[in-house]
């Protein structure tokens, strides 16, 4: 087993098209893990692969791979950064030991970062700054910089500056060991030493008094000796840069050109210098089986414990697990699901590395390796020995925000509804539901886009088409006033016929759902036909009076009414009670009910006066606002009605910088003006 010291497990984090893939494919062609550069735009990634990331060039999934430089094994995902698959890298943060986060030097800091860098912060997640694409036209260093400290709660601390810019960028000084290095202009990564040049003397030395303040400032005996010695030594500045990634007081920023393959090997030997290993990382904390505090250090010696982070499905191979271990040595063929309390046997254990995976004999503190084919195991299970059994908190995912309502488009419900439970593995994001009322089926996830995906995914793999509709809103029907009407159903034509007669009053019952009392007093109506009168209002209640939705929210009282010896009978007694109901409600004057969600939505100031314009623009009404981090809270409560396609809008107008939650609240009623719309629309349909 290698040295835990020299592991490295990181995710590779950042906003969409800044550059992650790519980076992430020159750091395997340098470390000499693949061959030949492949190309995001080209779909020659070793990283995106699947037909859905390369059809629109975004990545969609984390993906894995692995590499060595200069004694280091380093594990990373690579993940996605786009708004509809961002749960894949909110996941991965939760299992990784640092992150390399990607800001493109032309687009700068975007709504996504800010989100990726409260993920990172909320975590005290040990992690570095790239910034990429300084060959790019418009690519501007110090502008970056200084969105970086204005915009991100990091402590940025500058480790390279940049030799040219734009289509010069042609090398960096690294301010640590004083020295300045060319790019390989054949693009293998490496760098070529040479002399600091003239013109940037006064900056580096700047800068470098600048880095060794900031490194002195996270730790007494640095701060110290800095103030003694006015300078710290190499040795001191690793040292010092070490301990202030692992706590979080400090951000390395290194810099390069991902496509081009410059900065690439500087990257890789800050990772191995500077980032934690996962022996440096605070001890794994769970629970043992009776509910107590339990700890794992990251060692091999100790006992196995790892966590389920990603599941894929595939049509042929089956599921595949995918799991970080946290401690312990993983050999043999089973371990123990404390999750599930279940033992698990499996076959082969792999490394997954892009769309291949290495077989391997064990795995140690650190690894992401994976299993095929487990029976009970789910994503956020915890793995371990049933000697020591621990299980680990829940995996926190984001919640899904949109919803829509589907269907199979050449009638195959059934396989596709199957095809959908297998994605529900995959993605944690995704969920599946009915909407009693409508009979609807909705699925629900985070973006438009996202759920085209998961159909694209589902067509491919399972060969059946999802079709997507807005879904219908739940509307419903109360009545306002009181009426006292007769139901009256009689009916001759030869033999025996069909009389039941009944007088009924009804009223509102607000909030206390339907409510049936029976005030007939003597035989006037025999007990046996009563309850076919109650039967027969629930029956029209159900299919509605003004627009076809339920009535909720009546009372109702049997006073009078009349039968006849033979004709009677209790279906002649339901109509009755069905037909006094429909008079009644229209005589007590119907109204229209509509959802309201309750909504949180979360928004820097400068959106703030937007949201609120357009949430009075919906019909909502805000209930109140916070404070947290610089970011505002506004809580509202909005008809549903008006929300269906919220996702988009609020990444329109706030540049993918607001996020929000979205969850049931209660029944209103709706305007005159619009519930005459609605019920226009549903007669027509």
């Amino acid at each position: 087993m290698q040295d835990i010291s020299k592991i490295r497990n990181i995710a590779i984090i950042g906003h969409g098209s800044c550059g992650k893939t790519s980076l992430a494919e020159a750091m395997l062609y340098t470390a000499g893990k693949i061959k030949r550069l492949g190309k995001v735009d080209e779909g020659t990634s070793a990283l995106d692969f699947e037909d859905e990331e390369i059809k629109r060039n975004v990545s969609i999934n984390n993906s894995f791979h692995n590499y060595s430089w200069k004694k280091h094994d380093v594990y990373f995902m690579d993940t996605p950064g786009d708004d509809n698959f961002l749960n894949e890298a909110y996941v991965a943060t939760q299992v990784v030991d640092g992150a390399v986060f990607i800001i493109g030097a032309v687009l700068g800091v975007k709504g996504q970062t800010i989100k990726f860098a409260d993920f990172i912060a909320s975590r005290k997640l040990p992690s570095l700054i790239m910034i990429n694409k300084l060959d790019r036209e418009r690519a501007d260093f110090t502008r970056t910089i200084d969105q970086i400290k204005e915009s991100l709660p990091v402590t940025p601390v500058i480790l390279h500056l940049p030799i040219g810019e734009e289509d010069s960028f042609r090398g960096l000084v690294d301010l640590v060991s004083q020295k300045a290095y060319l790019f390989d202009e054949s693009g293998k990564g490496t760098l070529v030493e040479t002399d600091i040049p003239d013109d940037m003397a006064d900056d580096v030395a700047l800068y470098r008094e600048s880095l060794m303040e900031q490194v002195a400032e996270t730790d007494d005996d640095l701060i110290e000796k800095f103030l003694e010695d006015g300078e710290l030594s190499q040795e001191d500045l690793q040292s010092g840069l070490k301990g202030g990634v692992a706590s979080g007081a400090i951000v390395p920023v290194c810099l390069g050109a991902a496509t081009s393959n410059f900065g690439t090997s500087a990257l890789l030997d800050v990772i191995n210098d500077i980032m934690p290993s996962p022996a440096d990382r605070p001890n794994f904390i769970g629970v043992d089986k009776n509910g107590e505090p339990v700890e794992r250090k990251a060692a091999a010696d100790e006992k196995f414990s790892a966590q389920v982070f990603k599941t894929m499905a595939d049509p042929y191979a089956g599921r595949l697990t995918i799991f970080r271990i946290y401690s312990g040595t993983l050999s043999g063929d089973t371990f123990y699901n404390s999750s599930k309390e279940t033992d698990e046997r499996f076959g082969q254990l792999f490394i997954p590395e892009g769309k291949e995976q290495r077989a391997v004999e064990s795995a140690g503190p650190g690894m992401i390796v994976a299993v095929a084919k487990l029976k009970e195991t789910t994503t956020g299970d915890t793995l371990c020995d049933a000697s020591a059994p621990i299980i680990y908190d829940d995996l926190d995912v984001m919640e899904p925000v949109i919803s829509y309502a589907i269907r199979a488009s050449k009638g195959d419900e059934e396989k596709l509804f199957s095809s959908i439970t297998r994605m529900l593995d995959e993605d944690l994001t995704l969920r599946l539901s009915r909407e009693p009322q409508t009979g609807e089926v909705l699925i629900s996830g985070v973006g438009k886009v996202h759920l085209d995906v998961v159909g694209a995914k589902i067509k491919r793999k399972f060969g059946v088409e999802m079709e997507l509709s807005l879904p219908k809103v739940p509307y419903k029907e109360t009545i306002r006033g009181t009426a006292t009407v007769q139901g009256k159903h009689k009916k001759q034509s030869g033999g025996r016929g069909q009389f039941g007669d009944c007088t009924v009053e009804i009223g509102p019952n607000s909030g206390k759902g339907f409510e049936f009392e029976d005030k007939i007093v003597g035989g006037v109506i025999p007990q046996q036909y009563r309850p076919a009168v109650e039967k027969g209002i629930l029956e029209a209640m159900e299919k509605g009076v003004m627009a076809g939705y339920p009535v909720v929210d009546i009372k109702v009282s049997l006073i009078d009414g009349s039968y006849h010896n033979v004709d009677s009978s209790e279906m002649a007694f339901k109509i009755a009670g069905s037909l006094a109901f429909k008079k009644g409600a229209q005589e007590a004057g119907l109204v229209l009910l509509e959802p309201f969600m309750n909504m949180t939505i979360v928004v820097g100031k400068e959106h703030v006066g937007d949201i609120m314009g357009d949430l009075n623009s919906r019909r909502g009404k805000v209930m109140g606002m916070d404070a947290d981090q610089g970011r505002e809270i506004i809580k509202a409560q909005v008809p549903q009605a008006e929300v269906l396609l919220y996702a988009a809008d609020l990444t329109a107008m706030t540049g993918g910088l607001g996020t929000f939650t979205v969850s049931f609240s209660h029944y209103e009623e709706v305007p005159a003006m619009i519930a005459e719309k609605v019920v226009a629309a549903n007669q027509a349909e």
